[in-house]
C-alpha cells in the first residue's frame, strides 16, 4: 500500500506509539521504509540558560536510544529513527518532505478547549501535509 511512513513518536505515550507503528507495519509495501519521528521542543532561552550545557544533546541520545528499543530486529522489515529538534507539527512533515513519504501517521486526543484557539499538532499536520495522513485516536 505504502512505501515509505513517517510514524511521529510522542515517546510520552509508548502505548499509541506501538500500536502505531503496528499499524504502519501493516500498512507498509514489502520493500519500504517505516520512518519512527520523534520532536523534541526547543527550550526557551531563559529556562535553557539555567539548564545544563550538555542538556539538549542528552535528551537526543535518550530519545534515541528509546526509539531503537520499539524497533523489534526480529521482524524483517526496514524501520529507522529519527530524532529532530524544534516545533513538532512543522518538524513531522518537514521529515515527510524529506523522505518523500506516501503517508504520514500520527496519534491524536481528543480535542480540548485549547486546541481550538491554537489547534493540536495533528490537525496541523493534517492541513499542510502533502500527503496522505492517518489520525489514530
Amino acid at each position: 500500500m505504502y512505501a515509505r511512513i513517517i510514524v511521529a513518536v510522542d515517546l510520552e505515550h509508548p502505548a499509541q506509539a506501538q500500536a502505531l507503528l503496528a499499524r504502519a507495519t501493516e500498512l507498509l509495501d514489502g520493500g519500504g521504509e517505516i520512518r519512527l519521528v520523534h520532536v523534541l521542543e526547543n527550550v526557551p532561552g531563559y529556562i535553557a540558560a539555567e539548564l545544563p550545557d550538555d542538556l539538549a544533546e542528552r535528551r537526543r541520545a535518550e530519545a534515541a536510544v528509546e526509539l531503537r528499543a520499539m524497533i523489534d530486529p526480529a521482524r524483517d522489515l526496514r524501520i529507522v529513527h529519527d530524532v529532530r529538534r524544534g516545533t513538532p507539527a512543522r518538524q513531522i512533515l518537514r521529515a515527510a518532505e524529506d523522505s518523500n513519504a506516501d503517508l504520514v501517521m500520527i496519534a491524536s486526543h481528543k480535542p480540548g478547549l485549547g486546541d481550538y484557539f491554537i489547534g493540536s499538532t495533528a490537525s496541523r499536520v493534517i492541513r499542510h501535509a502533502q500527503c496522505s495522513v492517518l489520525v489514530e485516536r
